[in-house]
C-alpha cells in the first residue's frame, strides 16, 4: 500500500511558518529560550524541505535543548530522526509530542502515521481515532481512511472496510477510501463492488498507475477483456516506466 494521508496541514508543513533568516542565539529567560527554540524548529524544517539534514538536524537540536516541552519540537525532532534513521530516537520524540499535543488532532495523526507504517499498529489507529475524535480535527475523513490502512496493513480487512465506509460517509469524493475499497473487494472477490468504487475513484482523482492495475485486474477477474485491455493501453502509455506496467508486461508474455 502506498502512504498514508497526512493531516490538515501536512507533516513537514504541519508546523512551518515563514522562518526569519537567522541563526537565534537564546538569551537566559525563559521566553527568550521558548521564542528561539520556536525559531530554530522553523528552520530546521525548512532545512529540512530543501534536504539539508545536516543543517536541520543543527537547528532542531538546538530547538530541543531551548525548550523540549513543546509538541511542534518534538514532532520536528521525530521527523528528522525519521529521515535519519534513527527510528529510537525518532519514536522517543513522537511519543513525547503526544504526550505534549494529547488535544491536537494534527499532532495525534502525525504520530499515527509513524507508528502505523513502523509496525505498531494497533496504537496507530488508536491515535487516529483520537484525532477524529476531536471537534478541532478539520478533517475526519482522513483520520478514518488512515485507520483503515492501519487494519487493513494488520490483517483485519473488516475493520478496515468499516473504517473506509465511515470516511465515505463523511466525504464521499474522499479518493483514498474509494481506492482503498476497490483493492479490498478485488481481494475478497467481490469485482462488482470493486468496479464501482474504482470508477467513483476515478471520477474524482487523477489515474494511477495503481489504479489502472487494479482495475485491469478487476475486468479480466469479471471476464471483460475489452475493458481489461484499455486499461492495459492506458498503463502502457501514461505510466511507461511504472512497476505496474513491468507486471503487466511481464504477464503478457508469460515471463515468471
Amino acid at each position: 500500500m502506498k502512504n498514508y494521508v497526512l493531516g490538515a496541514a501536512g507533516a513537514l508543513g504541519m508546523f512551518l511558518a515563514v522562518a526569519a533568516a537567522v541563526d537565534a542565539q537564546a538569551p537566559g529567560d525563559r521566553q527568550s529560550l521558548e521564542k528561539a527554540a520556536a525559531t530554530n524548529t522553523q528552520l530546521g524544517l525548512e532545512y529540512m524541505r530543501q534536504g539539508n539534514l545536516e543543517a536541520a538536524r543543527d537547528k532542531i537540536e538546538k530547538a530541543v535543548r531551548q525548550n523540549p516541552h513543546t509538541a511542534e519540537t518534538q514532532m520536528a525532532a521525530g521527523f528528522l530522526y525519521d529521515r535519519l534513521g534513527d527510528q529510537r530516537k525518532a519514536l522517543s520524540h513522537y511519543e513525547e509530542a503526544a504526550k505534549l499535543g494529547k488535544d491536537n488532532p494534527d499532532v495525534l495523526n502525525n504520530v499515527a502515521v509513524y507508528l502505523c507504517r513502523n509496525g505498531d499498529r494497533k496504537r496507530g489507529e488508536q491515535y487516529f481515532l483520537k484525532a477524529v475524535a476531536s471537534p478541532l480535527y478539520k478533517t475526519p475523513e482522513v483520520g478514518y481512511t488512515n485507520a483503515g490502512r492501519c487494519a487493513r496493513a494488520d490483517g483485519r480487512a473488516k475493520d478496515a472496510e468499516q473504517y473506509f465506509r465511515k470516511a465515505l460517509s463523511l466525504n464521499a469524493d474522499q479518493a483514498d477510501a474509494l481506492l482503498q475499497m476497490a483493492q479490498l473487494g478485488h481481494e475478497g472477490g467481490t469485482d462488482l463492488q470493486a468496479r464501482a468504487f474504482l470508477q467513483r475513484y476515478l471520477a474524482v482523482a487523477p489515474a494511477t498507475a495503481e489504479a489502472l492495475w487494479l482495475g485491469y485486474g478487476i475486468e479480466r477477474s469479471m471476464g471483460d477483456i475489452g475493458q481489461a485491455g484499455e486499461y492495459a493501453r492506458r498503463l502502457k502509455v501514461e505510466f511507461a516506466r511504472s512497476e505496474e506496467t513491468e507486471l503487466l508486461l511481464k504477464q503478457e508474455s508469460g515471463r515468471p
